[in-house]
């Protein structure tokens, strides 16, 4: 009797249909713990998912590494979600992770991180959408368990910043499957009362405790209230969804009550400053209006009209005073020069050399005669003296040569 022989190949191709055709293995989550977790440099994950009575290889490829929300460590209890496959080469199955979510309070963290980069794609953690808090409330709106330390510290502390505040307390579940919806009612409750400022939030707790704030409605609820809210959940180191979407995070429900209440004894003393320095500002300002006013007064006085004639009139005195002085400078000067000149004259003058015994002669035409050549004998004469004329005939004439300077 003949046998079939089969090549390797085959028989790995026939598996891995095998594998194919069985739809649990398409799509199933495996839990276990990881072991010998390794990072290649190609982006893949390789490991081993192992519990008490066994071990699977698993590959994670870099096209499916963002259905993980974390890094990968040893010891870590996982859930993998993925494809249980037939890798023919090697003739191994394994595991094709698809999505890796930390198992028990790991998956809820994993829960909280989807959640979280789902709104905060949607924008619902943007600074474009954060109410300011009022610096000045009368009434505010607390969402909180009606026991508990939580609801205590908040009415003590903003009772003692300042006891004028009205506080609203809306007796909310904030634990167990009940505490989204009493949250959610809540917030709208007291957005409706019409509260300046509201509180939500709870004491400290472990993860499975405050897990209410860390749901969508919640978070949807805190972010569509138009009354600014603050968060406070838990202690400094507890973070969650309410505190991203809230208007302000506090760290504790005690510091959100400081948060929310001004320190009225703070504001008197602020507003006995305020009035200090508004009572030396106007004091300044009218002593600067007092001088200013001084100021122009004694230019007005300067300026005015009477003012202004008086200086004229003493301006046109004294014009007047250099005029004088100049025309009396300038007839002295023209009065001293006329002097000069009329002792010249005198020196000049015909009847000053008549009075010295000089003569002066012409002819019968009235022509000076200075020259020996325009007398005729016998031609008639006029001779002038100091005291009158004398008529004469030439009879005679000479001429006599004379050396003239």
């Amino acid at each position: 009797m003949k046998q079939n022989v089969y090549t390797v190949a085959q028989v790995n191709a026939y598996i891995k249909n095998m594998f194919t055709q069985d739809f649990m293995l398409q799509s199933l989550f495996v839990k276990g713990e990881v072991s010998n977790c390794k990072y290649h440099s190609s982006g893949h994950i390789y490991f081993t998912l192992k519990d008490e009575k066994g071990t699977i290889s698993c590959v994670m490829f870099a096209g499916n590494r963002s259905g993980l929300a974390f890094r990968m460590q040893e010891g870590q209890q996982v859930v993998v979600g993925g494809t249980v496959d037939v890798y023919e080469r090697d003739g191994k199955y394994q595991l094709y992770a698809k999505q890796i979510v930390l198992d028990g309070a790991g998956l809820l963290y994993e829960r909280y991180e989807q959640l979280k980069k789902e709104l905060e794609e949607r924008g619902m953690f943007d600074a474009y959408y954060k109410q300011p808090i009022p610096k000045f409330i009368r009434t505010l709106g607390v969402v909180t368990a009606a026991t508990g330390a939580a609801v205590r510290d908040i009415i003590n502390i903003a009772s003692r910043r300042n006891p004028y505040v009205q506080i609203i307390l809306y007796p909310a579940i904030v634990q167990g499957e009940m505490a989204v919806p009493s949250i959610v009612k809540g917030i709208r409750t007291l957005e409706r009362y019409g509260v300046d400022v509201m509180i939500v939030g709870r004491g400290g707790g472990s993860i499975e405790d405050l897990w209410a704030f860390n749901e969508e409605a919640v978070a949807q609820a805190i972010f569509d209230c138009q009354v600014p809210v603050i968060s406070a959940v838990g202690h400094e180191t507890d973070t969650t969804i309410a505190d991203y979407v809230a208007d302000l995070r506090a760290p504790t429900p005690s510091a959100a009550a400081e948060l929310a209440v001004y320190e009225f004894a703070q504001l008197q003393e602020e507003l006995e400053d305020y009035r200090y320095t508004l009572e030396r500002m106007m004091k300044n300002k009218i002593n600067g209006c007092r001088s200013r006013l001084e100021h122009y007064g004694m230019k007005l006085r300067y300026l005015s009209p009477a003012s202004q004639i008086r200086e004229k009139r003493t301006y046109a005195m004294k014009l007047e005073d250099r005029m004088e002085n100049a025309m009396r400078s300038v007839l002295m000067e023209k009065r001293h020069r006329m002097e000069v000149c009329i002792e010249r004259l005198k020196g000049l003058s015909p009847l000053d050399k008549l009075n010295q015994g000089f003569s002066y002669v012409s002819d019968e035409a009235g022509r000076t005669v200075h020259d020996i050549g325009q007398v005729e004998i016998g031609s008639m004469l006029d001779i002038q003296v100091r005291n009158g004329r004398i008529r004469a005939q030439a009879v005679e004439k000479e001429r006599v040569e004379r050396i003239l300077p």
